[in-house]
């Protein structure tokens, strides 16, 4: 019997080795990281990932997906490919440890945005801008200038070019008007309503 689910369809069928078809363009859409701003001048932070066509449809799926039900400054999104990573490591070994000391790409230089794992679990966090030729370079140049005694457990580098942001037009999508106070988890006042529920079982 046929499935009507297509992520059941486009699976490959069961118990026939070496005839699965390689997958058809576009049948399995592309990833896109997503980053935060939650204020103005606090940094962004990795939130997460969609799954687009392209780049201007992960910046509408990203603001859908990840900023309905927060406070967001701004965001921005690129392809999971233009993320450059560096071992993950383990323990208190420190990333940086593991990046070499120079690189010299002999490239024309160009801004990559630095992102720091400071504690497993969480997100990546914006550590700065560097000048770099190579995503190498760039890794090498982070080093230099922000390594400290905090352990970093996982960096990232990303072209500044290779970044969809949010436009100066762009940012009032954000705006919560007073009346809408309810998408705000502080609006709904839980503790105060169990101190009141416990106030009157008590009495």
């Amino acid at each position: 019997m046929n499935s009507l689910d297509p992520r059941v369809n486009r699976l490959p069928l069961v118990g026939t080795p070496g005839e699965i078809s390689p997958k058809a363009p576009l049948d399995q859409l592309g990833t896109f990281e997503v980053f935060v701003q939650p204020k103005e001048g606090k940094p962004f932070q990795h939130e997460g990932i969609v799954h687009a066509p392209d780049v201007e449809m992960a910046f509408v799926l990203a603001k859908e997906t990840f900023t309905r039900r927060f406070m967001c400054f701004s965001l921005y999104v690129c392809d999971t490919r233009n993320v450059y990573v560096s071992p993950l490591t383990d323990g208190a070994t420190n990333a940086y440890d593991l990046i070499r000391d120079s690189v010299n790409s002999g490239s024309e230089k160009t801004s990559f945005e630095i992102y720091h794992l400071p504690r497993r679990g969480k997100q990546h966090v914006h550590a700065g801008t560097v000048q770099a030729g190579s995503p190498e370079e760039a890794m090498a140049e982070a080093k230099q200038k922000f390594k400290s005694d905090k352990t970093i457990y996982n960096v990232w580098a990303i072209r500044t070019s290779d970044i969809r942001f949010t436009s100066a037009e762009e940012k009032d999508l954000w705006l919560t008007l007073p009346e809408k106070k309810f998408r705000d988890a502080s609006d709904y006042k839980g503790g105060d309503k169990l101190k009141e529920f416990l106030e009157r079982n008590n009495a």
